[in-house]
């Protein structure tokens, strides 16, 4: 047995750190946190603030053999992450395992090295309880706001709901933009491009006219000068100027780069991104400081020298912008800069984006010089403006190029302008004047949302994708698209000397992967907002932040301030559960024009639905589900109308007819008695979909079935099946699944092979009981 044994969070760091130690370390994982709050009642006792634990029902297996383990070790090494989390991790190994003090240390890293994990055991510490203290004022009172609350939404709205702190807060910001686009009234004016033609050039110089046209009259006389016009260049001007590279990673820049520049969601950058790190080729992946060490930079300096020349370094340190940085960490980086290659390939994407960055911002500026070019009409006092920019020396730009989220716009020009002087004539090649409408503010994607809270102050780096993710598990923001919409739009159009008026079909408004609110997520907000103003409140949530902050530097009591918000929050909750109406988000819509039947809009147990009066005073009133396009918000009485149709016919198919209904578990066509979901990702409803969409969408689960299947036997009077499942194949047979093991070719599999894993199946891992030792 080790003399020393080693615990991490994970098997693969810890797979990593075994690699850097010698025969007397064991290195084993106590798989993430061990301990919580108890699940029965609020887990805190009120009075005192102090909070109850106990051992996770899947970690007690872990513990019982992690105290094996350290029951015959001599010193036994806490190593988890060296954020509060990490440290309420250790805390609660000390606890569970019952170590002695004086045989335990607590070690941490910033990276997987060996240098690094060779330092940290030579300069250990204790537990840090003011970061641990930190961690457990967060647990506890995001505990009491939704132990408290979320029993007042049952009551005042439905069951099943919840509310969280930071998530609710979350919402509020994602209710309000879309609240903004729905009330936003677009409006236009006329925006005039040319094409210009300089004499011995046989490229065209884009332009755009200085002014908007408030109407068509207004545009049509400007372009009717344009056509009578001589054009000359009016100036020429160049400015230099110099462009930066940005700072290297932190969590939330990782996250909103590896969004906008590879589609990837919050979750799957930080999962990629903790594989780098217990790999050992980045250094921690939850932070929010932008420095870097100094043998890093010295390593950066290395490799740029000996990749690209010493023309191409400029020594730079970033300060973090952050308020209230956490801990004293480094920016996301590599850990050997000259490793270029990792081997995962979706890994490899995250990697080589961290590696561009981090050495991109030890690199020179990139020299730019801006070309503006005027050009006047001889019969207008308006003027065209070109612009470009030339790039001088690339710098930083040869390596890595930030994207900014909507970054390119409407630019007159990209890239270089052909060569004009002062005084020359032009000749206009096209013009183009086309109605230009006004946008509302773009809906948030995950990572624009995480930038805005970080902006706000609202949450830390190990906060963020668990927020987002919360609020769409529980269905109150939807990650979804918007169909476009359609309108006419007007241009006019010059060529060869001669105008055409054009009236055009334009798509508008459609968005597609970005974060909605649902309607039940709207009502949720709206009750918590008039009610709970404070615990809403931007500021008073990015100040609860702050609170953590003075908690883990040992300058404010936990306690003390968990007792000041719980003073002030209970009270309100009592108040509220007293004198609070009963909300639904009703909505008179109107009268069925043919019955005079009252016609509303609310959320019901299941959902938005919408609700018409019985003719008959005794019966029931007719309910239909309010699915997409439509919301609580926004449907009308006519499309009000049009979801009591459900179920209607949309066709037939082989000679038989398709049925489009609503059931319990959403959408769905009927075809040949069989059943197939209609999916919101595609874009369908039930009300709207056609005859050619539904056979699609037959045809394509009629696919998903056939390669579902593998293979079919007959035993003991009952089938035997081999199908693909989502974690690979298995064996259904009896109403029971069973595993098929990774090794074998599920497609070879005849019927004793089925039969053998069906009467020997893999055992199931048991929770072993939990043994204890006595403190020395």
């Amino acid at each position: 047995m080790a003399k020393n044994v080693l615990i991490v969070e994970s098997p693969a760091k810890a797979k990593t750190i075994e690699q850097f130690l010698g025969k007397d370390f064991r290195v084993a994982s106590c798989y993430g946190h061990v301990s919580d709050l108890v699940k029965k009642g609020m887990g805190v006792d009120l009075e005192t603030f102090t909070p109850t634990y106990e051992v996770s029902a899947d970690k007690r297996s872990v513990i019982a053999q992690l105290s094996k383990l350290t029951q015959k070790a001599e010193t036994v090494w806490l190593a988890s992450d060296e954020d509060r989390e990490g440290e309420a991790i250790a805390w609660h190994l000390y606890n569970e395992l019952e170590l002695d003090k004086k045989e335990t240390k607590r070690i941490v890293f910033n990276e997987i090295t060996k240098t690094a994990i060779t330092e940290a055991i030579k300069t250990p510490r204790s537990i840090d309880q003011n970061l641990v203290n930190a961690q457990q004022a967060r647990r506890i009172l995001d505990r009491i706001v939704g132990f408290e609350l979320s029993p007042l939404l049952w009551k005042k709205i439905r069951m099943g709901l919840s509310a969280g702190r930071v998530q609710s807060v979350a919402v509020r910001i994602i209710v309000e933009r879309e609240r903004l686009i729905e009330q936003f009234i677009s409006t236009f004016k006329f925006r005039t491009k040319v094409l210009f033609q300089a004499e011995g050039n046989s490229q065209s110089l884009p332009a755009e006219l200085n002014h908007r046209f408030d109407t068509e009259d207004a545009a049509r006389e400007f372009v009717d000068r344009c056509m009578q016009s001589s054009f000359e260049v009016r100036s020429v001007t160049k400015r230099a100027f110099k462009q930066k590279p940005v700072a290297p990673f932190t969590t939330s820049t990782l996250q909103q780069e590896a969004s906008r520049r590879l589609g990837y969601s919050l979750s799957r950058t930080m999962t990629l991104a903790q594989r780098l790190y217990e790999a050992g080729y980045i250094t921690y992946m939850r932070t929010d400081s932008t420095s870097l060490s100094k043998q890093a930079q010295q390593a950066i300096h290395r490799e740029i020298a000996t990749s690209f020349g010493d023309k191409y370094l400029q020594a730079r340190t970033f300060k973090t912008k952050t308020k209230n940085s956490q801990e004293a960490h480094e920016a996301i980086r590599p850990t050997n800069f000259k490793k270029l290659q990792v081997k995962d390939p979706g890994q490899q994407k995250i990697y080589d984006l961290i590696w561009k960055r981090t050495v991109a911002s030890q690199m020179s500026d990139a020299e730019l010089e801006k070309t503006r070019i005027e050009i006047q009409p001889s019969k207008s006092e308006y003027f065209f403006i070109s612009e470009g920019d030339t790039l001088i020396f690339d710098g930083f730009l040869k390596l890595y190029r930030h994207i900014e989220e909507e970054e390119l716009g409407d630019s007159t020009s990209d890239g270089l302008l052909i060569p004009v002087r002062k005084g020359q004539p032009l000749t206009m090649e096209s013009l183009l004047s086309k109605q230009a409408f006004t946008r509302p503010k773009p809906r948030y994607t995950e990572a624009s949302l995480v930038r805005n809270l970080e902006e706000l102050g609202i949450g830390r780096p190990s906060t963020y994708a668990p927020t987002i993710s919360t609020i769409q598990k529980r269905e109150y923001v939807l990650k979804g698209d918007i169909p476009p919409k359609q309108r006419l739009v007007v241009e006019l159009k010059v060529e060869k000397g001669k105008l055409k008026r054009n009236e055009l079909e334009e798509a508008y408004g459609a968005d597609k992967g970005k974060m909605i609110p649902s309607d039940v997520g709207k009502l949720v907000n709206d009750f918590l907002v008039e009610h709970f103003e404070k615990v809403m409140d931007y500021h008073f949530t990015a100040g609860v932040e702050d609170i953590f902050d003075s908690i883990a530097k040992g300058k404010k009591d936990w306690k003390k301030e968990l007792q000041s918000f719980y003073q002030e929050f209970h009270p309100k909750i009592e108040k509220v559960g007293t004198t609070a109406e009963r909300v639904s988000g009703e909505r008179e819509l109107g009268l069925h024009p043919k019955t005079s039947q009252k016609i509303t809009a609310r959320v019901a147990r299941f959902g938005p639905v919408v609700q018409m009066e019985s003719e008959d005073p005794d019966e029931k009133p007719l309910y239909a589900s309010i699915l997409k396009p439509y919301t609580l918000d926004t449907i009308t009485l006519d499309q009000a109308l049009m979801l009591f149709k459900l179920p209607r016919d949309v066709g037939e198919y082989e000679g038989k007819k398709i049925v489009a209904a609503v059931g319990r578990f959403g959408p769905y066509l009927r075809h040949d008695q069989k059943f197939f979901s209609i999916r919101d990702a595609d874009g369908d409803s039930p009300y709207l979909i056609q005859q050619g969409r539904a056979v699609e969408v037959i045809e394509i689960k009629r696919k998903e079935d056939r390669e579902k299947f593998i293979s079919a036997f007959d035993y003991q009077d009952q089938k035997v099946e081999i199908l693909n499942g989502r974690w690979g194949p298995y064996i259904k047979f009896g109403g029971k699944n069973y595993k098929i093991p990774k090794d074998v070719d599920a497609k070879k599999m005849g019927l004793e092979d089925c039969v053998r894993m069906i009467e020997n199946p893999a055992p199931s891992k048991r929770p072993v009981r939990k043994t204890t030792r006595k403190k020395k």
